[in-house]
């Protein structure tokens, strides 16, 4: 199978390897940091010039920040395409933007699936992650075995923009994680609680989690940047939901107090950040 790829940094570049160690051809357009295309051009993959040439491949997945970078991607893509063809965005986006998308491309007989995906850069790199999906019962079937080359759970969720659907309802809950653990050791600092101690107690209780671990564990080593995860993209994703949760008319008080942590952060210049450094005492006075 040819697969193209756009977006090959921290996640896509762990996929992009992930295909070419399965056989798959991969052809990969040039990130703004060109380090992860190299290497991957240097493991086999070819690189396009342009998104006209990406269009070649049979199927395109796009690993984008926002709705709104998809939409002009794809926008750019559809004079290339043909018929035929499989468009998958495996970024955290709006399931809106997801449906209105797979009708357009419909229109043209290319089909669209939504990807999103669980795990992080250190699962990608081992094929390990785990994809959330949306798409139609014959577009699941037909790229199911290219996404379990990735990734070692696959679900089906159900249409497009049910996999963005999900994924937006487990980042909330991780998103929510993080800023409990934030603010719990903010003010187990304030109380003058040792945070080591405090940790090792907690991993033997309810509150142990893959995100306590990932902050807090690298934290006790004074490295604030454990859970790699930028601010900004927690609070779209937060604010993603948001709107879902307005559809789905069960948006509350919490909804609110969450997204305010990561706003907060965004508008005081943080954006790019990771989420752990919501633990930094310091986080203020970093430049």
């Amino acid at each position: 199978m040819h697969v193209g790829l756009t977006g090959a940094g921290m996640m896509g570049h762990g996929m992009a390897a992930s295909l070419l160690r399965h056989g798959h051809a991969v052809t990969v357009i040039a990130h703004r940091n060109r380090r992860p295309g190299d290497d991957l051009v240097a493991s086999g993959a070819r690189e396009a010039r342009s998104l006209a040439e990406l269009a070649a491949a049979d199927m395109i997945i796009l690993c984008l920040t926002t709705s709104a970078v998809v939409e002009a991607t794809i926008k750019a893509l559809m004079p290339h395409l043909r018929p035929g063809q499989v468009v998958l965005d495996a970024g955290t986006s709006d399931p809106a933007s997801s449906r209105e998308l797979a009708r357009r491309l419909a229109a043209i007989g290319v089909a669209f699936a939504d990807i999103p995906l669980t795990g992080g850069p250190e699962q990608a790199e081992r094929g390990e992650l785990g994809v959330l999906c949306g798409a139609d019962g014959q577009t699941f079937a037909r790229i199911a075995p290219v996404l379990s080359c990735f990734a070692t759970t696959v679900r089906h969720f159900g249409p497009p923009g049910a996999g963005h659907t999900a994924k937006l309802i487990s980042n909330y809950l991780v998103t929510g994680m993080v800023a409990l653990v934030a603010e719990a050791f903010g003010a187990a600092r304030q109380a003058g609680i040792d945070w080591k101690s405090l940790y090792e107690a907690m991993l033997n209780g309810s509150g142990n989690s893959g995100v306590l671990r990932k902050m807090v564990a690298p934290a006790l080593e004074a490295d604030f940047d454990g859970y790699r995860f930028a601010i900004a993209n927690a609070a779209k994703d937060i604010g993603y939901y948001a709107g879902l949760a307005d559809s789905l008319g069960c948006r509350t008080a919490l909804t609110e107090a969450v997204a305010e942590t990561f706003t907060k952060a965004l508008e005081t210049g943080h954006g790019g950040r990771n989420v752990s450094r919501l633990l930094d005492p310091a986080i203020d006075d970093v430049s």
